[in-house]
């Protein structure tokens, strides 16, 4: 069924030359090609933009342990960033360490860059700043450069400044 303005209510829309016309319409006839005028051709040059320094590429190299990961008895060289969110026994120097809630690790480490929210368990050389969130744990040997707990974070065990570590070995001298 045909509808006099056009399908669905619509008036039908002016043609532009060229395109079919509805039925009973003459259609008008299309330019030819060689009558369109056309500009000439301009090569276009864009300047290559400079990759942009991403924070992931500038972080360096990053190790993540996932959740229900467990890495045991290796050693951790040339990771810039340790990130734990399973759990970890290892060796470990490098520039930062990350410890997520649900993640613990054992071991010995010198950062120099420490976040905890979970659970360490060792020995831990911070030569920067160790930050122990509400919900982390830390248990062994621990020396910072600079510290900061907050409520509910927890340090046990022998817990001393860098300084400390160099003066207590001169007094066993």
């Amino acid at each position: 069924m045909r509808y006099p303005d056009g399908l669905f209510g619509r008036k039908d829309a002016p043609r532009s030359p060229g395109t079919p016309a509805p039925h009973g319409t003459p259609a008008a006839p299309a330019p030819a090609l060689s009558t369109v005028p056309r500009p000439p051709a301009q090569p276009v040059v864009q300047p290559i933009p400079e990759p942009a320094n991403r924070p992931e590429e500038s972080a360096g190299s990053r190790l993540i342990v996932g959740p229900n990961i467990k890495l045991k008895g290796v050693e951790i060289d040339d990771c810039d960033t340790l990130v734990v969110e399973g759990r970890v026994e290892a060796t470990m120097v490098s520039r930062a360490l990350q410890i997520a809630e649900s993640g613990s690790f054992r071991g010995n480490v010198d950062i120099e860059v420490a976040e905890i929210r979970g659970a360490f368990d060792g020995e831990l050389t911070v030569r920067g700043r160790l930050v122990v969130h509400a919900t982390g744990r830390i248990n062994g040997k621990v020396r910072y450069g600079k510290l900061l707990v907050q409520e509910g974070g927890e340090l046990c065990g022998d817990v001393g400044t860098l300084g400390e570590k160099s003066a207590a070995s001169a007094r066993a001298s």
